[in-house]
């Protein structure tokens, strides 16, 4: 029986382990939804004891896995339905998030950063560039099964030719909004597909959105979880769609007078989204060539075939 306690006490132990280290318990953003997570988790262990313990498994079951294939699908379609604008504009941030140096971290507020100072490193950059950028700040209270909670993003406002403006919307750190406990590996491969820094507009954010708390219902219900109201489609449009504060430069009497408080995090943060962004851009550019060769053989044979119809 000590045995069998011992063996229940490490698995649950091994588990919560690995949920800390995948949501960035070491040096990232360990955010108050992936506390949620790892408290569900850890009491549906418990719960279901040893007999729940096959559950701890993140193999994905056959309806499951067509379910989140179809998912996957959908991601890479808006992935490559971007309007010429928005894509010349993620082009900038991502050219601009890569310029960014340690050094270039002073906006710092005092407590927790939160990856603040990079924000408005990014949004002084753009500034400079052009842009009507600024950082935003979004607080909701709780109402029905919506929890209460904030966030802070980054927008730019465009104009077109007819002098109408649309927010587009930055978030740095796009992908962590939708870690979740226990994931099957099918999901946690349309969380690495999902762009590393979102660039649009809030329609083409919904979208994926949308799909993201489809993928995660389906992956939490494999595991026999339901899906957290953190994870709603509602509590995650409050992140952006409510009312908001912008901002073009920190708060001044939340700044520190000097720079000597050594901010590791945001140091870390920088060159993690650095390097996640740099290989998500290697990998677009090497499938940019076979993208390319496939309309290249489409336009050959369209040529082909108008140049058959003149002959009849």
């Amino acid at each position: 029986m000590e045995l069998l306690c011992a063996a229940t006490t490490a698995a649950a132990a091994t588990a919560t382990g690995e949920l800390w280290v995948r949501t960035g318990g070491i040096g990232g953003g360990f955010s108050h939804e992936s506390e949620h997570d790892l408290a569900l988790m850890v009491t549906d262990f418990w719960e279901n004891g040893s007999a729940g313990a096959d559950s701890w498994c993140s193999s994905d079951s056959d309806s499951g896995f067509s379910d989140l294939a179809h998912l996957a699908d959908k991601i890479s379609f808006y992935k490559r339905s971007v309007p010429q604008y928005e894509s010349d504009l993620m082009s900038v941030v991502h050219s601009l998030i890569l310029s960014i140096k340690e050094t270039d971290l002073h906006f710092v507020k005092s407590g927790p950063c939160n990856a603040s100072c990079i924000r408005y490193a990014l949004v002084k950059l753009l500034r400079l560039s052009g842009y009507d950028a600024a950082v935003c700040s979004t607080r909701w209270q709780g109402s029905g099964k919506v929890p209460g909670g904030d966030h802070e993003y980054i927008d730019v406002v465009n104009y077109n030719n007819t002098g109408i403006s649309e927010r587009l919307i930055i978030d740095i750190d796009f992908r962590s909004h939708f870690e979740i406990a226990r994931a099957v590996d099918s999901y946690d491969r349309i969380l690495k597909s999902l762009p590393v820094v979102y660039v649009g507009s809030l329609m083409r954010l919904k979208q994926y959105l949308q799909v993201m708390v489809d993928a995660a219902r389906s992956s939490l219900s494999q595991n026999s979880m339901p899906l957290p109201p953190w994870r709603s489609l509602a509590y995650l449009q409050a992140k952006w769609h409510s009312p908001n504060q912008r901002q073009f430069n920190p708060d001044e009497q939340n700044i520190t007078a000097a720079y000597s408080i050594d901010h590791k995090q945001c140091r870390g943060h920088l060159k993690r989204l650095q390097s996640s962004l740099h290989s998500e851009m290697e990998t677009d550019r090497f499938l940019k060539p076979i993208n390319n060769d496939s309309s290249n053989r489409r336009l050959k044979i369209e040529r082909r075939r108008h140049s058959s119809l003149r002959g009849l």
